[in-house]
């Protein structure tokens, strides 16, 4: 329905003077000879509407009030929107610059390896071809990333690859998440292998603690034999064991002490323990002393560890701390008794001795 402005001025309200568009808005500012900018916004030409309204007491003055919490309301409505549009631009933002780090990254280590191809680094092998050599990498699996490793550095050794190429070789066959640990290390970080291979066991958790676990909590399959379950068990047993690097019988016993040792102990100075990474037992229990004192484990009146026991209380007479038939505590002599004389301990142990020493006498 087109607007009436004869209408509007005949019976005005607040309803239909929201309806209005701006154009709308302006014809009746102009009726009523109110001066306004033309570029002003919609809802500041309908506040100078109103007021004039409410003075020349057309419409009551609350409208104003209204007006202005609603003008107070879309301030704060687009405040917030003004925000979430800056929280966007920020947001991708950030994407875009991450995006361009990855992709210089990229370029760096594509640069690096086109020079390495090309033969043009000082000091380069000239005996080893990347496109030559590259077909022998195996191929990586996620699911047994030590395997890859062992078998990698075993074709290295047996080709004579130099181990400055390595890193090079090798990062051509990663996927995944040894792709993206590859790809976030620094130039001169990927450029070594036992820094890229130790970066990639960790991000796999491929530690001496994962390892014992795994050999702790393995069980045998209803696929498996024996046979297959035992291999599987001391294979998980050797990595544990060679991830802390035991050699020799005194590193076994530290290695069986030292998680005995934390078995047997709580769950706080068990975690702090594993931060600090001790191998031997002297160096774990004094961590382990250190910790408590100051922490303050081991009160008085507080128990460390399941199944401590505390000291029984010291009983005399019956052992059953029940009433005796007369109604007096346990320990107590009953009337019953109390002439009867108690054997002497010492004189029974005297007599057997005697008896044993008349039957040696009789055997000889």
């Amino acid at each position: 329905m087109p607007f009436n402005l004869d209408k509007f001025v005949a019976s005005p309200s607040v309803e239909e003077l929201d309806s209005l568009k701006k154009s709308e808005i302006v014809k009746v500012a102009k009726h009523y000879g109110i001066e306004f900018q033309p570029l002003m916004r919609k809802d500041e030409i309908k506040r100078y509407v109103l007021e004039y309204l409410v003075d020349e007491s057309v419409l009551p003055s609350t409208v104003l009030e209204t007006a202005e919490m609603e003008r107070e309301r879309e301030r704060e409505e687009r405040e917030m929107q003004k925000e979430k549009e800056e929280r966007e631009m920020q947001r991708e933002k950030e994407e875009r610059e991450e995006r361009e780090r990855r992709e210089e990254k990229a370029r760096e280590h594509e640069f690096r390896l086109k020079q390495l191809e090309l033969g043009v680094i000082k000091g380069s092998d000239p005996k080893i071809g990347l496109d030559t050599h590259v077909k022998f990498v195996p191929k990586f699996q996620e699911d047994n990333v030590e395997k890859f490793f062992n078998h990698f550095e075993k074709l290295g050794e047996q080709l004579k690859w130099p181990k400055d190429k390595w890193s090079i070789l090798i990062q051509s066959n990663f996927t995944g998440k040894a792709q993206e640990v590859y790809s976030a290390l620094s130039i001169e970080d990927s450029m070594d292998y036992d820094k890229v291979k130790k970066a990639i066991l960790q991000a796999y958790e491929l530690v001496p603690e994962a390892y014992r676990q795994k050999f702790r909590k393995y069980r045998k399959a209803d696929t498996q034999t024996y046979v297959e379950f035992a291999y599987q068990k001391e294979r998980h047993f050797d990595r544990w064991c060679a991830s802390k690097k035991v050699s020799t019988f005194d590193t076994l016993r530290q290695l069986m002490l030292v998680e005995e040792f934390k078995r047997c102990v709580n769950d706080d100075i068990k975690t702090h323990l594993e931060e600090n990474k001790a191998d031997n037992l002297k160096e774990v229990a004094n961590l382990a002393d250190q910790y408590a004192l100051t922490h303050k484990f081991g009160k008085v009146g507080q128990t460390q560890n399941k199944g401590q026991f505390s000291r029984p209380n010291k009983r005399y007479g019956s052992s059953s701390g029940t009433t005796s038939n007369s109604g007096s505590q346990s320990g107590s002599i009953s009337p019953t008794n109390s002439g009867k004389k108690q054997p002497d301990s010492s004189r029974q142990k005297n007599d057997q001795v005697s008896s044993n020493k008349a039957a040696f006498k009789d055997i000889l």
